[in-house]
């Protein structure tokens, strides 16, 4: 299939328009809310600010966390810095769609283990078998994707993040109001931020919206 990865504008309608002040706190948004932080971040308000699991203690609660960020962040990003140090990327920050393919693959077969780990534990509240599903429906998506341009992996996980937090307010009881807003407004401050960077068309980041959304509805009927 044929890639489209054409140059991004770098003329003063891009990212020089921006004050310098304005593109750092961009890139710091970016690397805050890089999509091996989104589900950590989900897990996180799951476990202890909306707590699922209101029987473990303190000292579990940190365990059962350790494992989504061993499983979301850092296998993935030794998978990335391995394939750097083997040549099999040229930047550990994916620039390109060629980058982008063994990260997607690789991470890809994490995502379907954890969620085929959880989906095995009946101990283990049906969200979070629903969000674990979504993330391996976007990257697998966001694989199929690339094959026609470099769709933004930070607002794939902003999709699945938005759309996650409203099924929860669908689903239960709890006044989700305020999580709504502060969701729609990461996903917001992550898509301008993209932009402002100028990392991507803006085509590639409604896509990954798009993608992240469609990823977790579907999610919530397969679980």
């Amino acid at each position: 299939m044929m890639s489209v990865n054409l140059p991004l504008d770098n003329s003063s309608s891009g990212k020089e328009s921006f004050h310098p002040a304005i593109r750092i706190a961009a890139r710091v948004i970016s690397v805050i809310f890089h999509p091996l932080f989104i589900p950590v971040y989900i897990s996180w308000f799951l476990i202890f600010v909306n707590p699922l699991f209101p029987a473990i203690n303190a000292d579990d609660k940190w365990i059962l966390l350790l494992r989504f960020v061993v499983m979301y962040t850092v296998f993935p990003l030794i998978t990335v810095l391995l394939a750097k140090g083997l040549g099999f990327v040229q930047s550990v920050y994916l620039k390109t769609q060629k980058d982008r393919i063994i990260p997607y693959i690789v991470c890809g077969i994490y995502y379907f283990w954890m969620w085929y780990v959880l989906k095995s534990q009946p101990e283990f509240p049906r969200y979070f078998v629903m969000l674990s599903l979504a993330i391996f429906i976007a990257s697998f998506v966001g694989l199929i994707a690339n094959s026609f341009m470099k769709v933004s992996m930070h607002t794939i996980s902003a999709g699945v993040m938005i759309t996650f937090v409203l099924l929860l307010a669908f689903l239960t009881d709890v006044n989700y109001g305020f999580y709504i807003g502060i969701a729609f407004l990461l996903a917001g401050a992550v898509s301008t931020a993209r932009l402002i960077n100028n990392d991507h068309y803006p085509v590639e980041v409604y896509a990954g919206l798009v993608i992240g959304i469609v990823a977790q509805v579907v999610a919530y009927y397969f679980v």
